[in-house]
């Protein structure tokens, strides 16, 4: 079994856990016929005593065999199906096989703590890509110990300093949106914002503070909004606008789901898009265009995101490793009828 340099053996972390070497040896491989206190005991030690596998380089596999992961939150957006476009082409090129594995529903919140890895593992995965929005810190921690290599996919926080990691300008996303409304002579923009933890939701509400500075144009008291990234959550922040003394003449919407509850809100109450006020998202995503009117938004590289981390993956599978842990891609500003020059 494999030992790191100028580190604990095998040996060493069984006599220190007070098991067998054959036991560490089921623990770091993922095998599940190890009692699962034992097994959080070994952990635990393993941690503690830095051991790690010696992470070995693509050459010295048959590459025809290797499997890499990709872990989402469901498979039922089309934000994951663009994602999971990219990264399957780029698996392709690479002659590798794509895993796809779903965290549907609360099955995410309820598994075991490390129960999805164990199963990840005992497949024998090269790599893994994850796009969910947390990934805990013994997770990661789990990754290392196993000489695994992985990269993620937007972060709902800003990941350790090792880890290798793709997202999209996310801040200047937000300033070409709002920038755009104050160049058809919006003053009264609003915004709403994601959730207000997540790291991409703050970036793209300080492109709005920034642009709305940039323009000497006052921020109006109650026009920031937070939602949940989902449609229901953001038609009631926009209710919530409408019904302010001086409503916004424009809005920026954080995500294109929610923009699309922002549309179908402001419809509801009559109003004309965008004849009365105007709407940006942020995704570009099919249902933009397919919405009356077709929404102005901001085109984050979905498919290339997925690429971009699968060809990162195989540069550390390879033994390289990039200059940069992370990769932001270039948003662009995408025009249609849901925006209009301001009354």
């Amino acid at each position: 079994m494999e030992q790191k340099a100028n580190g604990p053996t095998l040996a060493q972390v069984a006599f220190e856990a007070g098991v067998s070497v054959p036991t560490v040896s089921k623990v770091l491989n993922g095998r599940e016929d190890v009692a699962a206190q034992t097994r959080q005991h070994v952990d635990r030690v393993l941690q503690r005593m830095g051991y790690r596998h010696r992470r070995p380089t693509l050459s010295s596999k048959k590459r025809q065999s290797l499997t890499v992961d990709l872990v989402v939150h469901s498979l039922e957006s089309t934000w994951t199906s663009a994602v999971l476009a990219g990264a399957e082409a780029a698996a392709q090129e690479a002659d590798l096989h794509l895993n796809v594995n779903a965290m549907l529903g609360r099955a995410r919140h309820t598994r075991t703590a490390r129960g999805w890895l164990d199963r990840i593992a005992l497949r024998g995965t090269a790599g893994v890509i994850t796009n969910l929005a947390h990934v805990s810190g013994s997770e990661l921690a789990w990754f290392e110990q196993h000489a695994i290599p992985y990269v993620m996919i937007d972060p709902s926080t800003v990941p350790p300093p090792e880890t290798y990691w793709v997202t999209a300008t996310n801040w200047e996303g937000g300033r070409d949106a709002v920038q755009h409304l104050l160049d058809l002579g919006h003053r009264r923009i609003a915004v709403i914002a994601g959730r207000q933890h997540r790291h991409c939701s703050q970036l793209r509400l300080e492109g709005y503070r920034s642009a709305m500075r940039a323009a000497h144009v006052r921020i109006g008291s109650g026009f920031i909004k937070y939602g949940g990234f989902d449609l229901d959550s953001a038609a009631a922040r926009m209710d919530e606008l409408l019904d302010l003394p001086k409503p916004p003449t424009a809005v920026f919407v954080c995500s294109d789901m929610m923009a699309l509850g922002a549309l179908r809100t402001i419809q509801a109450r009559g109003l004309d898009v965008p004849g009365v006020i105007s709407v940006v998202g942020f995704d570009d995503l099919p249902e933009s265009r397919w919405s009356s009117p077709q929404l102005t938004t901001v085109r984050q590289p979905l498919a290339e995101m997925g690429a971009t981390a699968v060809r990162t993956l195989v540069r550390i599978m390879n033994g390289d490793r990039p200059d940069s842990r992370r990769t932001e891609l270039s948003t662009r500003l995408i025009l249609r009828s849901s925006t209009a020059a301001g009354r």
